[in-house]
């Protein structure tokens, strides 16, 4: 792997890499770009295969971010970090603290939260150790509730571009991933008279939503054929792929996960299907807003936070239009807008004294 050539060619700053022999702890920082501000972005625990399945994740993710915070109109660039372990059984003390010590060396570039595989409580510990970390349970607590809101208001906004109302009643969801952010997502959609069906690949998750909401439930190899209004990925990435293409039975393609789209083309391949796409860098940019509203002057305020993920629904809205009158796919849209907000704040003059 050409790490340096791979960091050229998507416009990162920084990678750092953080080892501790006595925890064990195997770290990665990715950090895309901070014209607008520090990069935040949460860190994932996953058990990757390999080393360079790792830095390429925390790459992809922390580019992700980068858009994520520019779309949502936050002061923020994109950062991730990824932390090569299991996250049901190597989490320590230890191993959290560690990873504090090398956030905090980074004085402040980069800003860490949950993401997949962490808690509010490992966030908790790495707080011991800089103040560089958010989404804790004494401010804006565990950011899956806020993403499950906007990725909400985002399947609303996509159908009420294909069908002019917002109403769910009655709208078949297919929800990949009922975790953290998929559960939450499933209490919006089923209050708002939506249908759901499931997967998931702990079986305890898939009969808690059973429960508490009636859901059906599809093997997770067949969620992706399944006759829906819309698929909501909402556990990992790359699910928009080559294999998964030809099944794909939804009008939208809507969910909380981040890079969906395994290459570029495979944007350009829902559109030609008819699948409208809500980018996923955009429908699931509640998290990031949330915890975001940690850093304000004021303090943190949920009522505000909560107002400004809202507009998630009107920035797909404008998306859309852009995709349809420029005649391109909508994530390229997405990223149009979203690289022009950064490209204006870096020509801005600066005032030295």
């Amino acid at each position: 792997m050409e790490v340096f050539e791979l960091m050229s060619d998507m416009g990162h700053e920084q990678i750092a890499f953080c080892y501790d022999k006595v925890s064990g702890l195997k770290a990665i920082i990715a950090i895309h770009d901070t014209t607008l501000g520090p990069a935040l972005g949460g860190t994932r625990m996953w058990n990757y295969d390999t080393e360079e399945e790792a830095i390429v994740d925390a790459l992809r993710l922390s580019q992700g971010m980068t858009y994520k915070s520019a779309a949502m109109g936050l002061n923020l660039g994109g950062g991730k970090g990824v932390i090569i372990a299991d996250s049901r059984k190597d989490k320590s003390e230890e191993l959290w603290r560690a990873y504090g010590r090398f956030v905090d060396s980074l004085g402040g570039r980069y800003i860490t939260a949950e993401d997949v595989g962490t808690s509010p409580e490992d966030l908790a510990i790495v707080a011991e150790e800089t103040e560089f970390a958010g989404g804790l349970m004494h401010k804006s607590g565990d950011p899956s509730p806020a993403t499950a809101y906007g990725v909400f208001v985002g399947i609303q906004a996509a159908i009420e571009h294909l069908d002019g109302s917002s109403d769910l009643t009655g709208t078949k969801v297919a929800i990949q991933g009922v975790g953290s952010v998929g559960y939450v997502l499933c209490d919006y959609l089923h209050d708002a008279g939506a249908e759901l069906i499931v997967s998931d690949i702990y079986e305890d998750k898939v009969e808690r939503v059973v429960r508490d909401f009636g859901a059906e439930v599809a093997d997770p190899d067949d969620i992706y054929g399944v006759a829906c209004d819309v698929y909501s990925p909402c556990a990992l990435g790359a699910v928009i792929n080559d294999t998964t293409l030809p099944q794909l039975n939804c009008r939208v393609v809507a969910g909380a996960a981040n890079n969906q789209l395994e290459e570029r083309h495979h944007g350009d391949a829902l559109r030609q299907k008819g699948i409208l796409y809500a980018t996923d860098f955009v429908i699931n940019g509640g998290g990031v807003t949330n915890v975001y509203h940690e850093f304000h002057p004021g303090g943190y305020s949920k009522e505000l936070a909560y107002k400004k993920i809202a507009g998630i629904g009107g920035q797909l809205h404008r998306i859309f239009e852009t995709s349809e009158k420029e005649d391109i796919p909508t994530h390229v849209a997405a990223e149009r807008i979203a690289r022009a907000r950064i490209e204006a704040i870096g020509q801005i003059q600066r005032i030295r004294v």
